[in-house]
């Protein structure tokens, strides 16, 4: 697994910005379902980022990067066809950076990189097994 300071410009620059049609923050995942739906939007429209463990007003909240990994990529196996290509990164945040958790020093937050499809549409299946494709739109996953 790879690792990255929070000094990483790149990230930090990333996180400056608000959310958009490259751009979504998660506090956590909370359904394999939506967050599928937020992969296949993200690859369908131009690629993007998800930062998971960040509220969408950006105070870092942190998560167990496992689990949300696990969701994440689990999401993406059950749920999207064809599979979209991401990279997931775990962030380290420490020290200083965290004024709202004094007692803590370092949380962790996940990076997802969400590739545009270069080949079919991503479609994602919901419980009843029906496909539906889906875009960005603003800070929106929209159904197509």
């Amino acid at each position: 697994m790879k690792s990255a300071k929070f000094e990483d410009e790149f990230f930090k620059g990333l996180i400056k910005q608000k959310e958009g049609e490259k751009l979504d923050f998660k506090q956590k995942i909370t359904s394999k379902e939506k967050i599928a739906r937020t992969l296949s939007g993200l690859a369908n429209t131009q690629g993007g980022f998800i930062v998971i463990g960040m509220s969408d007003n950006k105070r870092i909240i942190g998560i167990d990067p496992e689990e949300e990994r696990y969701m994440i990529e689990s999401a993406n196996e059950e749920f999207c066809i064809p599979k979209v290509s991401l990279i997931v990164k775990e962030i380290k945040v420490t020290g200083e950076k965290l004024p709202d958790s004094p007692d803590e020093d370092e949380k962790s937050l996940l990076l997802v990189e969400v590739k545009k499809t270069s080949g079919p549409e991503i479609f994602c299946k919901n419980k009843n097994g029906e496909l539906k494709s889906f875009r960005r739109v603003n800070d929106q996953t929209l159904a197509v």
